[in-house]
């Protein structure tokens, strides 16, 4: 009876030992919620921060899903991130019903243009900034990653045009990534009226070409663009495995650095891209890029 009192004792020790681990590992990290980045047309632009207890700790800037007309930066699902030296900066942009493509990526470039100018005064380091995105969000950070300074879709997005909006590394999570070819193999999706690509492009793809291929991350592929990692399902029906096969078939072209991971049995989205080993394969490709390529540098 005494040894198992003892051992029952124990393992309450041991639990409030983790507890008090685990909460102590939460305050170390912090959340800034709902920072105004820029005021467009009467419309607010917001990020939320989510910092790492480590000084200067390099960035990543999210772009979250809803087909461009939905969606929220609230969720977002790479916090863990901060658990391995990286900052998180999880940004909104202007939907369909507020205003037509290119608003969005300029929203987003505004959002790191700001990003860098304010890394002093939240303790961050804005010398190497990746992105992420998952689906429409994985759709912008790829254009992220393949649009630097192209001047059509800079913007002056809450200003700050002194900095740079080049992003140094790029995690695409099933984003399109070329519409011209969505506009063969998912008409349904990027031409008839009400589709959520009309809807961005104020139009259909095979109407709005020169618009689709601006819109379009395989179309501004150049030789000082950033590395890749795609991760991607083989049963994704909303946006097609062709649209990461796409991106993978410009990079190796140029004879860039690109990544596709295959979920098999993946559809569009869930848990299982943001733990186990795509997680695991996410921290290490940021890690490398933003953290061991800077030290090597020096």
């Amino acid at each position: 009876m005494i040894c198992a009192c003892r051992t029952f004792a124990a393992c309450v020790a041991a639990c409030l030992l983790l507890t008090t681990s685990l909460l102590q590992a939460e305050q170390e990290k912090k959340s800034i919620k709902n920072i105004e980045f820029a005021k467009v047309d009467g419309h607010s632009l917001k990020l939320d921060l989510y910092l790492p207890k480590q000084k200067d700790a390099p960035l990543v800037v999210y772009i979250h899903g809803g087909g461009w007309h939905a969606g929220s930066k609230d969720g977002c699902p790479i916090t863990w991130l901060n658990d391995h030296g990286i900052a998180v900066a999880s940004i909104s942009y202007r939907l369909t019903d507020k205003a037509t493509f290119p608003a969005q990526i300029q929203d987003c470039k505004g959002a790191v243009r700001w990003l860098r100018a304010h890394a002093k005064e939240y303790g961050y380091s804005a010398d190497k900034i990746g992105v992420a995105g998952s689906s429409a969000g994985g759709h912008l950070a790829a254009l992220m990653g393949t649009s630097g300074d192209v001047k059509e879709l800079e913007g002056d997005v809450g200003g700050n045009l002194e900095y740079s909006s080049r992003v140094d590394a790029v995690v695409d999570y099933y984003g399109a990534t070329d519409f011209i070819l969505r506009s063969k193999t998912q008409p349904h999706r990027a031409n008839e009226k009400g589709s959520v690509v009309y809807k961005l492009l104020g139009g259909g793809a095979n109407e709005k070409v020169d618009l689709a291929k601006q819109a379009s991350a395989a179309y501004h592929v150049t030789k000082d663009d950033p590395p890749f990692l795609v991760i991607h399902g083989d049963k994704d029906k909303t946006v097609l495995l062709d649209q990461s096969q796409r991106i993978q078939e410009v990079y190796g072209e140029a004879g860039l650095p690109l990544e596709l991971i295959v979920i098999q049995g993946g559809g569009h989205g869930g848990a299982e891209f943001y733990k186990g080993e795509p997680r695991q394969r996410a921290i290490e490709f940021f890690r490398q890029q933003l953290i061991h390529s800077a030290e090597e540098k020096k």
